[in-house]
């Protein structure tokens, strides 16, 4: 299976926008646009910001929205020199790092497997949020 192709899961909606890609926990479509953030995204330009130079040939970054618990494993304190746009690194988003948010550049197909938990947990982390808001 194509590693896109596991973000798609039940209930998610995929956007794409100049390039990058959005998966949104969504299932009935109707999240007003405030309450609409993805899970996930795949990014391929420096729209949103220049730290990882995403405008060299071939380099996307993929980016995952993480429980704060299952980012602390990995980052349990900030890391000093992250080098945002070193290839194949999980490292902490560069600017979303403080809502546990983690990014990869240009993913191998094995870090891609390795992430396969962290999208799990990330998509459950939306499923939460979403049945959260329903019942408010």
């Amino acid at each position: 299976m194509d590693f896109l192709e596991y973000l798609d899961r039940p209930g998610v909606r995929t956007l794409t926008a100049n390039g990058d890609t959005f998966w949104i926990y969504d299932p009935e479509h109707d999240l007003p646009p405030q309450r609409q953030m993805p899970f996930a995204t795949l990014v391929t330009s420096d729209a949103y910001d220049t730290a990882s130079n995403l405008d060299r040939p071939g380099v996307e970054r993929l980016n995952l929205g993480l429980p704060k618990a299952e980012y602390l494993k990995l980052f349990p304190t900030p890391p000093d020199d992250v080098d945002h746009a070193a290839l194949d690194v999980v490292m902490p988003h560069p600017v979303y790092a403080p809502q546990y948010w983690i990014c990869v550049l240009s993913p191998s197909v094995g870090t891609l497997r390795e992430l396969e938990p962290l999208v799990d947990a990330a998509y459950e982390f939306a499923v939460r949020k979403y049945r959260n808001h329903k019942e408010r």
